[in-house]
């Protein structure tokens, strides 16, 4: 057994992951405890990583939410093997029968055939143009997509209709694709978001633990900006109590390397997550579990989590504005823009098919 009897992980088998349980699904009938019978004799092995296939007969997913600058998106991967135990996605698992815990690290989902279904996507006559947004659930540049290349099989097809894109990512994979990047921003077509944390290498490894160092990600702003493409720092999320403090130095850092924007988004507490992180507090930081939910709650009316438009990237009150406040003095201290610039829609074009007849102007 790899449990303690109350779905709580033995360090030992967990090492290199972020959750400390793996609750069953909130949609299963029956709940899974483990129980120690005493045939344990040897340390647990590792928790391994399982990769399943999914074959969707559509890749492009819509939205209609009015505090999001996108209407379609998509995930090239289900569940995220960085570990973040801050991610907002986590919930999403619980639809596939799986844990929000650490199964959201470990039983993952590939879709291989998210390049093809894309393009016949795009080809429909019907199909009206608008920036498609890659990242915003889980990362498309996790350690599996060196493996299964499916962003890269993305990238190709949106490159060859000239199409654009917005990437939110942390995954320092990005940088095999700067060829096929550098040429959509040549023409306009695509931006990246960096997602930076914390400047603290030891928290980040116990916060987000298969995630590439801060130093590392900075790094990668450095090498994406200086192949012409246009990088904003997304300081996401702020950890009130615990990484708040870094704001301006994060903002600052990324400047130095070349980001030519930056946003922020406050901790994100839906369902199942509010248990996972405030269970790795206790773990992790006991001694500022306390203040960090405290912190929270004054930002959310006083529930773990407030989902209301508007505020739910941000949170509300005196301590929020105080936020507010040092971001946009940072921001304009350091030049960096709110926003990169639009990208171009009129660029698109189906591209022909073997069989085509082409057009004689």
């Amino acid at each position: 057994m790899v449990s303690d009897g109350d779905n709580k992980i033995r360090a030992e088998a967990r090492r290199g992951r972020g959750a400390v349980s793996n609750d069953t699904g909130r949609f299963e009938p029956y709940q899974r405890v483990g129980v120690d019978d005493g045939w344990q004799q040897e340390v647990p092995r590792t928790i391994q990583t399982h990769v399943a296939i999914e074959n969707p007969r559509s890749v492009i997913t819509r939205n209609t939410s009015p505090d999001i600058s996108f209407d379609r998106s998509i995930n090239p991967y289900r569940g995220c093997e960085h570990g973040c135990i801050y991610c907002f996605a986590r919930p999403t698992h619980a639809y596939l029968g799986y844990s929000a815990g650490l199964d959201f690290e470990t039983h993952l989902i590939a879709r291989p055939n998210a390049p093809r279904q894309l393009e016949q996507e795009l080809s429909r006559r019907r199909y009206d143009v608008a920036p498609i947004a890659i990242g915003t659930n889980t990362d498309p540049y996790q350690p599996i997509e060196a493996r299964y290349r499916i962003m890269r099989g993305v990238l190709e097809v949106l490159s060859r209709f000239r199409h654009p894109v917005t990437i939110v990512t942390k995954g320092t994979l990005i940088e095999r694709d700067i060829d096929l990047l550098a040429e959509l921003a040549q023409a306009g077509l695509t931006h990246v978001g960096v997602s930076v944390t914390t400047m603290d290498a030891a928290l980040s490894r116990k916060m987000e633990p298969r995630v590439p160092s801060p130093k590392r990600r900075l790094q990668m702003i450095e090498r994406l900006s200086a192949a012409g493409i246009p990088v904003r720092v997304m300081v996401a999320p702020v950890v009130p109590g615990l990484t708040d403090h870094e704001l301006e130095a994060i903002l600052s850092a990324a400047k130095d390397a070349g980001a030519g924007a930056a946003s922020y988004i406050l901790l994100r507490l839906p369902g199942e997550v509010s248990e996972l992180f405030q269970d790795w507090l206790t773990e992790q930081v006991p001694d500022r579990a306390a203040r960090v939910m405290g912190r929270m709650r004054e930002m959310r009316g006083g529930d773990d989590y407030d989902s209301e438009f508007g505020s739910r990237m941000v949170g509300k009150g005196t301590f929020s504005d105080l936020l507010r406040c040092r971001f946009d003095i940072a921001r304009r201290r350091l030049d960096l823009s709110k926003d990169l610039q639009k990208l171009r829609c009129d660029l698109f074009s189906v591209p022909p098919k073997a069989g085509d007849q082409l057009s004689l102007f």
